[in-house]
């Protein structure tokens, strides 16, 4: 490897606010899931940023020990940073799942979820008040 290489593109170094923007753009599967679209900030999923010259290292919360989205987030991840100038190897791990709670997530992301658990359960009543199942079929009641 030659020296030039090694040293960040085009004399670029990344700051964890242009990490933290990457992360940003990758959505929680769960609350798009549940129409909340929510990044991975607004979750309040990023623990740590550690940036040691082209290394960008994140360390995430979990929402659960059950999470099977690890693949998903450490992929998103991974290719968004790495495609930042001056970032050559990006690593993502994460905690053991029992740190994080809704309190992380920010004051904008938590009156999104509330809004669509909102109209969620205006829909359902709704759908009562017709007759009609949850599932869209009608009730023999």
């Amino acid at each position: 490897m030659s020296e030039a290489s090694e040293e960040p593109v085009g004399g670029e170094e990344v700051d964890a606010e242009q990490v933290r923007d990457c992360l940003r753009e990758v959505v929680d599967p769960c609350s798009a899931a549940t129409g909340s679209n929510l990044n991975m900030v607004e979750m309040g999923l990023v623990k740590s940023i550690e940036i040691e010259g082209d290394h960008v290292g994140v360390e995430m919360h979990l929402t659960t020990p059950m999470c099977h989205m690890i693949p998903h987030f450490k992929k998103e991840a991974e290719n968004r940073i790495g495609d930042l100038p001056g970032v050559e190897s990006v690593e993502l791990t994460t905690d053991d799942g029992t740190e994080w709670t809704e309190a992380y997530m920010s004051e904008e992301a938590t009156k999104k979820r509330q809004a669509v658990l909102e109209d969620q359960r205006q829909k359902y009543k709704r759908e009562m008040a017709a007759g009609d199942a949850p599932d869209g079929t009608a009730s023999d009641a």
